[in-house]
């Protein structure tokens, strides 16, 4: 006798849950990652001080508005 029950033997490798906590963990990384390189893709190609000017154009109906704080466009 040694002392096992049926069953009760040691297995190699990874187990299913903990495998599956892995990979999902590893999607929430990236897809955290990649909203992150996302973000700063659209912060780099877009162009925030680029703006069509209302006051520009002399409208009377825009007096009290506020303009762009750069023209460069």
């Amino acid at each position: 006798m040694t002392g096992r029950s049926t069953g009760s033997q040691p297995r190699a490798g990874v187990r299913p849950w903990r495998l599956a906590a892995i990979m999902l963990s590893a999607l929430i990384v990236a897809v955290f990652v990649g909203a992150n390189a996302h973000l700063i893709y659209v912060a780099f190609a877009s162009r925030p001080d680029c703006v069509a000017h209302d006051k520009a154009t002399g409208d009377a109906r825009n007096a009290g508005s506020f303009g762009a704080a750069q023209s460069s466009c």
